[in-house]
């Protein structure tokens, strides 16, 4: 049975797709079977790993709203073991016309749970906000990984987040668990950074994951040559870093 991870956070440019994308290639690197699941309607994960995403395909749109199968829209990735689950800037409409419809919160967990066992982990690339979207990914996760950039304002919104997942908890999902929080763009001759570290360390050291990711030029450049970082340059430090961050996660699934 495969484990369900959601990437969240509703403040964008935290390094939730970066995550999403470099986590996922890590954990296949190491021959787990992944499947990345795309919920961001601007469609950056999917692109990110080299899936085009123009003219006509099944996307995760297809799967909510019950035009498309879900075996029918998985496709598989460049590198081995990750399949993914394209997204479609038609995403952006799924939370209007889902808004009536029975159980509306539920379509994702319905759709992942035919697929389950094929995987050994399936990630979400949540989108920047706490809408329908990110619902249906936090109801049908087992748990959830939250990337925290080391800059200002970064503890801003986490409290946002954290009661939307006890909400969660309490309404659709009680078995929602907290994975950890990533601490993302580190600069270490930063003084912020290291004052966030500290910060963030003094409320949730035990939710800490060890893995620190660093600001990295190379891990900037992958996605616009549609590769993660594994593929781009696997000697840099933002490779090292989210393979660290796959021997963590590993023992856990």
């Amino acid at each position: 049975m495969g484990k369900i991870i959601a990437i969240a956070n509703q403040k964008g440019g935290v390094g939730k797709t970066t995550t999403a994308i470099n986590l996922g290639s890590s954990l296949a690197f190491a021959e787990a079977k992944v499947l990345l699941v795309d919920m961001d309607p601007q469609g950056n994960a999917s692109s990110g790993i080299g899936f085009e995403t123009k003219g006509e395909y099944a996307s995760v749109y297809d799967v909510l709203i019950g035009n498309a199968d879900i075996e029918e829209a998985i496709v598989p990735s460049k590198v081995d073991n990750l399949d993914l689950l394209p997204s479609h800037i038609n995403l952006t409409a799924a939370e209007v016309e889902l808004v009536t419809a029975l159980s509306r919160e539920t379509r994702l967990k319905k759709h992942l749970e035919k697929i389950k066992d094929k995987y050994k982990v399936i990630l979400i690339d949540c989108p920047p906000s706490l809408g329908l979207l990110t619902v249906n990914a936090l109801t049908a996760a087992d748990s959830v990984l939250i990337p925290l950039q080391c800059e200002y304002y970064a503890m801003e919104g986490l409290g946002q987040l954290l009661n939307t997942i006890r909400l969660i908890r309490e309404s659709l999902n009680e078995d929602l668990a907290l994975e950890g929080i990533l601490l993302t763009m580190y600069d270490p001759r930063n003084n912020l950074s290291k004052e966030v570290m500290t910060q963030i360390e003094e409320f949730f050291s035990e939710s800490m994951f060890r893995t620190i990711v660093p600001r990295n030029v190379r891990l900037s450049e992958a996605p616009s040559f549609g590769m993660s970082i594994i593929e781009y340059d696997i000697k840099s430090k933002g490779a090292a870093s989210y393979i660290d961050l796959a021997k963590e996660i590993l023992p856990r699934l």
